[in-house]
Protein backbone atom coordinates (compact mmCIF):
# COMPACT_ATOMS: atom_id res chain seq x y z
CA UNK A 1 0.00 0.00 0.00
CA UNK A 2 1.52 3.27 -0.98
CA UNK A 3 1.89 6.26 1.41
CA UNK A 4 1.14 9.92 0.96
CA UNK A 5 4.54 11.34 -0.51
CA UNK A 6 3.36 14.47 0.26
CA UNK A 7 4.07 14.34 4.20
CA UNK A 8 7.80 12.76 3.70
CA UNK A 9 10.94 15.03 3.62
CA UNK A 10 13.99 13.94 2.13
CA UNK A 11 17.04 15.14 2.45
CA UNK A 12 19.87 15.33 -0.53
CA UNK A 13 23.67 15.82 0.63
CA UNK A 14 25.79 17.15 -2.12
CA UNK A 15 24.36 19.24 -5.25
CA UNK A 16 25.94 17.33 -8.07
CA UNK A 17 24.81 15.56 -11.59
CA UNK A 18 23.76 12.95 -8.97
CA UNK A 19 21.96 14.70 -6.25
CA UNK A 20 20.29 17.07 -8.23
CA UNK A 21 19.11 14.00 -10.40
CA UNK A 22 17.71 12.49 -7.65
CA UNK A 23 16.60 15.68 -5.96
CA UNK A 24 14.10 16.34 -9.66
CA UNK A 25 12.79 12.88 -9.47
CA UNK A 26 11.56 12.53 -5.89
CA UNK A 27 10.50 16.43 -6.08
CA UNK A 28 8.18 15.39 -9.36
CA UNK A 29 7.12 12.08 -7.42
CA UNK A 30 5.75 14.95 -4.68
CA UNK A 31 7.94 14.45 -1.45
CA UNK A 32 9.64 17.42 -0.04
CA UNK A 33 12.69 17.64 -1.09
CA UNK A 34 15.89 20.26 0.48
CA UNK A 35 19.48 19.90 -1.29
CA UNK A 36 22.23 20.58 0.60
CA UNK A 37 25.15 21.68 -1.59
CA UNK A 38 28.63 23.00 0.43
CA UNK A 39 29.96 25.44 -2.51
CA UNK A 40 27.83 28.52 -3.72
CA UNK A 41 26.77 26.50 -7.02
CA UNK A 42 25.51 23.87 -8.41
CA UNK A 43 27.01 21.18 -10.64
CA UNK A 44 29.93 19.53 -8.29
CA UNK A 45 32.55 18.10 -10.87
CA UNK A 46 30.56 19.96 -13.52
CA UNK A 47 30.36 23.68 -13.16
CA UNK A 48 31.97 26.54 -14.12
CA UNK A 49 33.04 29.99 -12.31
CA UNK A 50 34.85 33.34 -12.72
CA UNK A 51 38.42 32.62 -13.04
CA UNK A 52 40.05 35.68 -10.92
CA UNK A 53 43.41 35.65 -13.09
CA UNK A 54 41.23 36.37 -16.31
CA UNK A 55 37.95 37.79 -15.14
CA UNK A 56 36.22 34.82 -17.30
CA UNK A 57 33.64 32.66 -16.55
CA UNK A 58 35.35 28.93 -17.16
CA UNK A 59 34.51 25.23 -17.29
CA UNK A 60 35.96 23.43 -13.94
CA UNK A 61 36.90 21.09 -17.36
CA UNK A 62 35.27 20.35 -21.16
CA UNK A 63 32.34 18.01 -20.29
CA UNK A 64 31.23 15.65 -23.29
CA UNK A 65 27.67 13.84 -23.93
CA UNK A 66 26.99 11.10 -26.60
CA UNK A 67 24.06 10.01 -27.86
CA UNK A 68 24.34 6.62 -25.85
CA UNK A 69 23.96 8.93 -22.61
CA UNK A 70 20.01 8.60 -22.51
CA UNK A 71 19.39 9.72 -18.99
CA UNK A 72 21.61 12.80 -19.49
CA UNK A 73 19.36 13.71 -22.70
CA UNK A 74 16.48 12.91 -20.25
CA UNK A 75 17.42 15.01 -17.52
CA UNK A 76 18.62 18.02 -19.72
CA UNK A 77 14.16 17.56 -21.26
CA UNK A 78 13.51 17.71 -18.05
CA UNK A 79 14.72 20.72 -16.66
CA UNK A 80 13.91 22.92 -20.28
CA UNK A 81 17.60 23.24 -21.45
CA UNK A 82 18.10 20.67 -24.01
CA UNK A 83 18.53 23.53 -26.81
CA UNK A 84 21.81 24.37 -24.75
CA UNK A 85 23.54 20.93 -26.02
CA UNK A 86 25.00 21.74 -29.96
CA UNK A 87 25.58 18.19 -31.62
CA UNK A 88 28.46 17.40 -33.61
CA UNK A 89 28.29 13.97 -36.20
CA UNK A 90 31.96 14.33 -37.26
CA UNK A 91 35.25 14.08 -35.25
CA UNK A 92 38.50 15.18 -36.67
CA UNK A 93 41.52 13.49 -35.81
CA UNK A 94 44.71 15.79 -36.32
CA UNK A 95 48.25 14.69 -36.51
CA UNK A 96 51.34 16.69 -35.85
CA UNK A 97 51.91 18.64 -39.22
CA UNK A 98 48.56 18.91 -39.48
CA UNK A 99 47.10 15.76 -41.68
CA UNK A 100 43.70 15.10 -40.90
CA UNK A 101 41.04 12.47 -40.47
CA UNK A 102 37.55 12.59 -40.43
CA UNK A 103 35.00 10.24 -39.06
CA UNK A 104 31.47 10.40 -40.17
CA UNK A 105 28.92 7.83 -39.94
CA UNK A 106 27.48 6.47 -43.18
CA UNK A 107 24.41 5.19 -44.77
CA UNK A 108 25.23 1.91 -43.81
CA UNK A 109 23.69 0.06 -41.37
CA UNK A 110 25.36 -0.61 -37.41
CA UNK A 111 27.66 -1.49 -36.90
CA UNK A 112 29.11 -0.56 -40.43
CA UNK A 113 27.70 2.77 -40.36
CA UNK A 114 31.55 4.26 -39.42
CA UNK A 115 33.80 1.66 -42.34
CA UNK A 116 33.53 4.25 -44.81
CA UNK A 117 35.52 6.74 -42.77
CA UNK A 118 37.78 3.89 -40.82
CA UNK A 119 38.73 2.87 -43.96
CA UNK A 120 39.66 6.05 -45.37
CA UNK A 121 41.34 7.53 -41.98
CA UNK A 122 45.03 8.65 -42.94
CA UNK A 123 45.98 8.01 -39.31
CA UNK A 124 46.21 4.01 -39.26
CA UNK A 125 47.83 1.78 -41.84
CA UNK A 126 45.81 -1.32 -42.95
CA UNK A 127 47.24 -3.37 -40.72
CA UNK A 128 46.68 -1.45 -37.79
CA UNK A 129 42.65 -1.22 -39.06
CA UNK A 130 42.57 -5.39 -39.72
CA UNK A 131 43.91 -5.61 -35.40
CA UNK A 132 41.13 -2.98 -34.79
CA UNK A 133 38.55 -4.63 -36.38
CA UNK A 134 39.06 -7.89 -35.09
CA UNK A 135 39.20 -6.83 -31.61
CA UNK A 136 35.89 -4.80 -32.56
CA UNK A 137 34.60 -8.13 -33.55
CA UNK A 138 35.39 -10.04 -30.44
CA UNK A 139 33.50 -7.17 -28.40
CA UNK A 140 30.43 -7.29 -30.50
CA UNK A 141 29.96 -10.86 -29.60
CA UNK A 142 28.90 -9.85 -25.87
CA UNK A 143 29.77 -7.21 -23.31
CA UNK A 144 32.69 -9.09 -20.84
CA UNK A 145 32.02 -9.26 -17.11
CA UNK A 146 34.23 -6.96 -14.86
CA UNK A 147 37.58 -8.66 -14.20
CA UNK A 148 41.11 -8.45 -12.62
CA UNK A 149 42.33 -7.99 -16.55
CA UNK A 150 43.17 -4.55 -17.60
CA UNK A 151 42.40 -3.16 -20.90
CA UNK A 152 45.72 -2.85 -21.97
CA UNK A 153 46.58 -6.36 -21.52
CA UNK A 154 43.26 -7.26 -23.49
CA UNK A 155 44.68 -5.29 -26.32
CA UNK A 156 47.46 -7.39 -26.32
CA UNK A 157 46.23 -10.34 -26.18
CA UNK A 158 44.10 -9.49 -28.95
CA UNK A 159 47.24 -8.62 -30.93
CA UNK A 160 46.63 -5.09 -31.81
CA UNK A 161 49.53 -2.82 -33.24
CA UNK A 162 51.76 -0.17 -31.09
CA UNK A 163 50.12 2.40 -33.60
CA UNK A 164 46.33 1.15 -33.20
CA UNK A 165 46.96 1.37 -29.29
CA UNK A 166 48.51 4.77 -29.47
CA UNK A 167 46.09 6.41 -32.40
CA UNK A 168 42.88 4.58 -31.65
CA UNK A 169 42.17 2.54 -28.50
CA UNK A 170 44.23 4.85 -26.12
CA UNK A 171 43.17 8.18 -28.00
CA UNK A 172 39.27 7.34 -27.33
CA UNK A 173 39.34 5.49 -24.07
CA UNK A 174 41.83 7.66 -21.98
CA UNK A 175 39.29 10.65 -22.78
CA UNK A 176 36.51 8.50 -22.28
CA UNK A 177 37.22 7.23 -19.15
CA UNK A 178 39.87 9.64 -17.58
CA UNK A 179 42.22 6.81 -17.01
CA UNK A 180 45.68 4.75 -18.42
CA UNK A 181 44.33 1.78 -21.00
CA UNK A 182 46.59 -0.28 -18.40
CA UNK A 183 44.18 1.16 -15.28
CA UNK A 184 41.04 0.39 -17.08
CA UNK A 185 38.21 -2.46 -16.93
CA UNK A 186 38.21 -4.30 -19.89
CA UNK A 187 34.23 -4.32 -18.91
CA UNK A 188 34.15 -0.31 -19.30
CA UNK A 189 36.24 -0.41 -22.18
CA UNK A 190 34.02 -2.38 -24.29
CA UNK A 191 31.11 -0.87 -22.65
CA UNK A 192 32.16 2.83 -23.98
CA UNK A 193 32.75 1.02 -27.57
CA UNK A 194 29.63 -0.71 -27.77
CA UNK A 195 27.10 1.72 -26.56
CA UNK A 196 28.78 4.63 -28.79
CA UNK A 197 30.53 3.25 -31.91
CA UNK A 198 28.86 0.12 -32.78
CA UNK A 199 25.07 0.44 -31.67
CA UNK A 200 23.75 2.90 -33.90
CA UNK A 201 25.09 6.24 -35.99
CA UNK A 202 22.79 8.29 -33.28
CA UNK A 203 24.73 6.98 -30.24
CA UNK A 204 27.84 7.92 -30.98
CA UNK A 205 27.00 12.04 -31.92
CA UNK A 206 28.92 14.21 -29.38
CA UNK A 207 26.99 16.97 -27.77
CA UNK A 208 29.04 19.78 -25.70
CA UNK A 209 27.09 22.52 -23.68
CA UNK A 210 26.58 25.98 -25.08
CA UNK A 211 26.49 27.91 -21.97
CA UNK A 212 28.53 27.69 -18.46
CA UNK A 213 27.89 24.17 -16.28
CA UNK A 214 27.05 26.08 -13.87
CA UNK A 215 24.00 28.20 -15.78
CA UNK A 216 22.97 24.48 -17.26
CA UNK A 217 22.89 22.92 -14.18
CA UNK A 218 21.46 25.63 -12.28
CA UNK A 219 18.14 25.68 -14.11
CA UNK A 220 17.94 22.10 -11.80
CA UNK A 221 17.74 24.45 -8.77
CA UNK A 222 14.57 26.36 -9.82
CA UNK A 223 12.58 23.28 -10.88
CA UNK A 224 13.27 21.26 -7.17
CA UNK A 225 12.08 25.18 -5.77
CA UNK A 226 9.11 25.09 -8.16
CA UNK A 227 7.83 21.82 -6.52
CA UNK A 228 8.15 23.05 -3.03
CA UNK A 229 11.68 22.18 -2.30
CA UNK A 230 14.92 23.77 -1.53
CA UNK A 231 18.36 24.43 -1.97
CA UNK A 232 20.76 25.56 0.59
CA UNK A 233 23.83 26.54 -0.91
CA UNK A 234 27.02 27.12 1.10
CA UNK A 235 25.63 24.09 3.28
CA UNK A 236 28.19 21.56 4.50
CA UNK A 237 26.57 18.40 5.63
CA UNK A 238 29.15 17.16 7.92
CA UNK A 239 27.23 13.80 9.31
CA UNK A 240 23.96 12.56 9.18
CA UNK A 241 22.48 10.64 12.52
CA UNK A 242 19.66 7.86 12.98
CA UNK A 243 16.60 8.54 15.22
CA UNK A 244 13.85 6.04 15.72
CA UNK A 245 11.72 7.24 13.04
CA UNK A 246 13.50 10.07 11.42
CA UNK A 247 17.32 10.77 10.05
CA UNK A 248 18.85 14.01 11.64
CA UNK A 249 20.78 16.11 8.77
CA UNK A 250 24.04 17.68 10.49
CA UNK A 251 24.76 21.72 8.58
CA UNK A 252 25.47 24.87 9.54
CA UNK A 253 22.19 25.54 10.99
CA UNK A 254 22.43 22.85 13.16
CA UNK A 255 20.44 19.32 12.78
CA UNK A 256 17.67 18.84 11.03
CA UNK A 257 15.07 16.22 10.79
CA UNK A 258 14.31 13.92 7.64
CA UNK A 259 11.96 11.08 7.06
CA UNK A 260 14.48 10.04 4.32
CA UNK A 261 18.34 11.05 3.11
CA UNK A 262 20.16 10.28 -0.33
CA UNK A 263 23.78 10.62 0.18
CA UNK A 264 24.94 11.97 -2.85
CA UNK A 265 28.58 12.85 -1.70
CA UNK A 266 32.08 12.11 -3.90
CA UNK A 267 33.30 9.15 -2.64
CA UNK A 268 36.02 10.49 -0.98
CA UNK A 269 33.30 12.39 1.46
CA UNK A 270 30.64 9.81 1.34
CA UNK A 271 31.81 7.96 3.54
CA UNK A 272 32.81 10.58 6.96
CA UNK A 273 28.87 11.27 6.62
CA UNK A 274 27.38 7.79 6.56
CA UNK A 275 25.75 7.19 10.61
CA UNK A 276 28.55 6.31 12.87
CA UNK A 277 27.39 2.73 13.43
CA UNK A 278 28.91 -0.79 12.63
CA UNK A 279 27.12 -0.65 9.60
CA UNK A 280 28.98 1.69 8.05
CA UNK A 281 32.44 -0.32 8.04
CA UNK A 282 31.65 -2.21 5.02
CA UNK A 283 31.20 0.48 3.01
CA UNK A 284 34.01 2.77 4.13
CA UNK A 285 35.82 -0.22 3.40
CA UNK A 286 34.56 -0.68 -0.35
CA UNK A 287 34.87 2.84 -0.86
CA UNK A 288 38.77 2.61 0.44
CA UNK A 289 39.61 0.76 -3.28
CA UNK A 290 38.64 3.82 -5.01
CA UNK A 291 41.13 5.90 -6.65
CA UNK A 292 41.20 9.48 -8.48
CA UNK A 293 42.77 10.52 -11.54
CA UNK A 294 43.31 13.79 -12.40
CA UNK A 295 41.79 16.01 -15.39
CA UNK A 296 43.87 19.55 -16.47
CA UNK A 297 42.38 22.11 -18.90
CA UNK A 298 44.43 25.11 -20.79
CA UNK A 299 42.53 27.52 -21.56
CA UNK A 300 43.79 29.99 -23.99
CA UNK A 301 42.33 33.46 -25.64
CA UNK A 302 43.98 34.21 -29.17
CA UNK A 303 43.73 37.78 -30.87
CA UNK A 304 43.00 35.58 -33.88
CA UNK A 305 41.34 32.76 -34.88
CA UNK A 306 43.68 29.80 -35.14
CA UNK A 307 41.32 27.37 -36.46
CA UNK A 308 38.04 27.26 -38.30
CA UNK A 309 37.61 23.71 -36.66
CA UNK A 310 35.35 23.40 -33.42
CA UNK A 311 36.68 20.70 -31.60
CA UNK A 312 39.33 18.54 -33.16
CA UNK A 313 41.08 14.99 -31.01
CA UNK A 314 44.96 16.12 -31.22
CA UNK A 315 47.08 12.79 -31.60
CA UNK A 316 50.65 11.42 -30.51
CA UNK A 317 51.16 14.74 -28.09
CA UNK A 318 50.23 15.67 -23.86
CA UNK A 319 47.28 17.55 -24.82
CA UNK A 320 44.65 15.29 -26.49
CA UNK A 321 41.51 17.46 -27.67
CA UNK A 322 41.11 20.76 -28.74
CA UNK A 323 37.36 22.85 -27.87
CA UNK A 324 37.04 25.99 -29.76
CA UNK A 325 34.64 27.62 -28.06
CA UNK A 326 34.35 30.44 -30.02
CA UNK A 327 32.45 28.32 -33.01
CA UNK A 328 29.71 26.82 -30.00
CA UNK A 329 29.53 28.74 -26.91
CA UNK A 330 27.31 31.47 -26.88
CA UNK A 331 28.65 33.68 -24.59
CA UNK A 332 31.70 33.66 -26.89
CA UNK A 333 30.02 33.73 -30.74
CA UNK A 334 30.12 36.37 -32.89
CA UNK A 335 32.33 38.48 -29.96
CA UNK A 336 35.14 39.31 -32.27
CA UNK A 337 38.20 37.73 -34.63
CA UNK A 338 39.88 35.57 -31.67
CA UNK A 339 39.65 32.65 -30.85
CA UNK A 340 39.04 30.69 -27.08
CA UNK A 341 40.16 27.39 -27.16
CA UNK A 342 40.05 24.65 -24.29
CA UNK A 343 42.47 22.03 -24.61
CA UNK A 344 41.97 19.02 -22.23
CA UNK A 345 44.74 16.51 -20.83
CA UNK A 346 42.67 13.39 -19.14
CA UNK A 347 44.25 10.73 -16.88
CA UNK A 348 46.80 13.95 -16.29
CA UNK A 349 48.94 12.90 -13.51
CA UNK A 350 51.99 14.06 -15.70
CA UNK A 351 50.80 17.25 -15.40
CA UNK A 352 50.11 17.95 -11.32
CA UNK A 353 53.19 19.00 -10.23
CA UNK A 354 54.37 21.10 -13.35
CA UNK A 355 53.50 25.03 -13.06
CA UNK A 356 51.43 27.11 -14.59
CA UNK A 357 53.80 28.27 -16.63
CA UNK A 358 55.55 25.16 -18.05
CA UNK A 359 51.96 23.69 -18.47
CA UNK A 360 51.38 26.56 -20.75
CA UNK A 361 54.48 26.23 -22.86
CA UNK A 362 53.92 22.68 -23.31
CA UNK A 363 50.24 22.98 -24.64
CA UNK A 364 50.68 26.07 -27.02
CA UNK A 365 53.74 24.39 -28.37
CA UNK A 366 52.22 21.34 -29.27
CA UNK A 367 48.99 22.99 -30.41
CA UNK A 368 51.17 25.02 -32.96
CA UNK A 369 52.08 21.96 -34.06
CA UNK A 370 48.51 21.06 -35.11
CA UNK A 371 47.43 24.71 -36.03
CA UNK A 372 49.98 26.63 -37.81
CA UNK A 373 48.21 30.33 -37.12
CA UNK A 374 48.98 29.62 -33.89
CA UNK A 375 52.66 30.65 -34.43
CA UNK A 376 51.58 33.96 -35.78
CA UNK A 377 48.52 34.45 -32.80
CA UNK A 378 49.04 36.43 -29.36
CA UNK A 379 47.98 34.44 -26.32
CA UNK A 380 45.96 37.57 -24.74
CA UNK A 381 44.68 35.61 -21.52
CA UNK A 382 45.75 32.21 -20.15
CA UNK A 383 44.43 29.89 -17.11
CA UNK A 384 45.44 26.50 -16.37
CA UNK A 385 42.92 24.29 -13.82
CA UNK A 386 43.70 21.28 -12.66
CA UNK A 387 41.14 19.20 -11.70
CA UNK A 388 43.17 16.47 -9.20
CA UNK A 389 40.03 14.50 -8.13
CA UNK A 390 38.28 14.77 -11.45
CA UNK A 391 36.98 11.54 -11.48
CA UNK A 392 37.41 7.86 -9.82
CA UNK A 393 39.17 5.51 -11.54
CA UNK A 394 37.74 2.72 -13.25
CA UNK A 395 40.39 0.27 -12.04
CA UNK A 396 39.71 -3.88 -13.61
CA UNK A 397 38.04 -5.17 -10.78
CA UNK A 398 36.30 -2.50 -9.03
CA UNK A 399 33.05 -3.63 -9.59
CA UNK A 400 33.39 -5.79 -6.49
CA UNK A 401 33.13 -2.51 -4.48
CA UNK A 402 30.90 -0.34 -6.04
CA UNK A 403 28.01 -0.08 -3.21
CA UNK A 404 24.24 -0.26 -4.46
CA UNK A 405 22.07 2.53 -3.66
CA UNK A 406 20.02 0.91 -0.85
CA UNK A 407 22.26 0.38 2.55
CA UNK A 408 21.87 -1.40 5.89
CA UNK A 409 19.48 1.84 6.43
CA UNK A 410 15.83 1.55 5.63
CA UNK A 411 15.89 5.79 5.81
CA UNK A 412 19.71 6.06 3.53
CA UNK A 413 20.22 5.93 0.34
CA UNK A 414 23.31 6.61 -1.72
CA UNK A 415 24.06 8.30 -5.00
CA UNK A 416 26.90 9.20 -7.01
CA UNK A 417 28.70 7.86 -10.25
CA UNK A 418 30.83 5.82 -8.02
CA UNK A 419 27.68 3.55 -7.18
CA UNK A 420 26.58 0.29 -8.85
CA UNK A 421 25.19 1.92 -11.66
CA UNK A 422 26.34 -0.45 -14.49
CA UNK A 423 27.92 2.65 -16.02
CA UNK A 424 31.77 4.31 -15.47
CA UNK A 425 32.54 7.77 -14.24
CA UNK A 426 30.49 9.66 -16.67
CA UNK A 427 27.82 12.50 -16.44
CA UNK A 428 25.31 9.71 -17.48
CA UNK A 429 26.73 7.10 -14.30
CA UNK A 430 26.20 10.42 -12.11
CA UNK A 431 22.39 10.91 -13.09
CA UNK A 432 21.63 7.06 -13.34
CA UNK A 433 22.44 6.98 -9.92
CA UNK A 434 20.26 9.69 -8.77
CA UNK A 435 17.50 8.37 -10.83
CA UNK A 436 18.44 4.86 -9.34
CA UNK A 437 18.31 6.06 -5.76
CA UNK A 438 14.82 7.97 -6.23
CA UNK A 439 13.69 4.58 -7.81
CA UNK A 440 14.50 2.80 -4.51
CA UNK A 441 13.31 5.83 -2.39
CA UNK A 442 10.03 5.87 -3.86
CA UNK A 443 9.71 1.84 -3.73
CA UNK A 444 9.83 1.69 0.10
CA UNK A 445 7.43 4.35 0.19
CA UNK A 446 4.53 1.35 -1.86
CA UNK A 447 5.45 3.50 -5.15
CA UNK A 448 6.60 1.77 -8.50
CA UNK A 449 8.17 4.73 -10.27
CA UNK A 450 10.36 4.62 -12.95
CA UNK A 451 13.17 7.23 -13.26
CA UNK A 452 15.96 5.31 -14.93
CA UNK A 453 15.50 5.25 -18.99
CA UNK A 454 16.41 2.35 -21.09
CA UNK A 455 20.02 2.51 -23.34
CA UNK A 456 19.64 3.34 -26.80
CA UNK A 457 18.41 0.84 -28.91
CA UNK A 458 21.18 -1.04 -31.21
CA UNK A 459 20.09 -0.67 -35.09
CA UNK A 460 20.61 -2.50 -38.14
CA UNK A 461 22.85 -5.39 -37.85
CA UNK A 462 24.00 -4.43 -33.77
CA UNK A 463 20.73 -6.02 -33.21
CA UNK A 464 22.57 -9.29 -33.48
CA UNK A 465 25.50 -8.62 -31.22
CA UNK A 466 25.36 -10.71 -27.94
CA UNK A 467 24.23 -8.77 -24.39
CA UNK A 468 26.99 -9.92 -21.96
CA UNK A 469 29.79 -12.52 -21.59
CA UNK A 470 29.53 -12.74 -17.78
Amino acid sequence: MSVDTQKKAVAIVGGGLAGLAAGCALADAGLRVTLFERRPYVGGRASSYEHPGTGEVVDNCQHVLLGCCTNLIHFYECLGVSEKIRWFDELTFIEPGGAASRMAPSFLPAPMHNVPAFLSAKMLNMKDKLAIARAMAEMSRGLPGDSDEDFLSWLRRNKQTKQAIERFWKTVLVSALNEDLDRISVRYAAQVFRESFMKSAAAGRMGLPSIPLSDLYGSAVEYIRARGGQVQLRSAVTAIGLKENSVGVMGPAGEQQFDYVVVAAPFQTAGGILPADAAAEPIKQQLAHFESSPITGIHLWFDREITALPHAVLLDRTIQWMFHKSKFHEIRENTGSGSYVELVVSASKSLVQRSREEILELATRELAEFFPLVKEAKVVKAAVIKEIYATYAILPGLDKYRPQTRTQWPRVFLAGDWTATGWPATMEGAVRSGYLAAEALTESLGQRRRFVVPDLPATGLAKLFGTSKG
